[in-house]
């Protein structure tokens, strides 16, 4: 299966949300570092998968 650049990238925001929310909210902007990602590239994949999990 081939995953596009936008659902690698939205693939690997929902495991770092998995790992690190565990204890405490955690921001895009944390997520954006460990990643190595635009924050504001972050935003608009969050607002994509908001869309799709509602």
């Amino acid at each position: 299966m081939k995953l596009s650049t936008k659902g690698r990238y939205g693939l690997q925001a929902m495991v770092d949300l998995g790992v690190y929310s565990k204890e405490k909210h955690i921001s895009l902007k944390s997520i954006a570092e460990r990643l190595s990602m635009s924050e504001n590239y972050l935003e608009q994949l969050m607002a994509l998968l908001k869309k799709i999990i509602s």
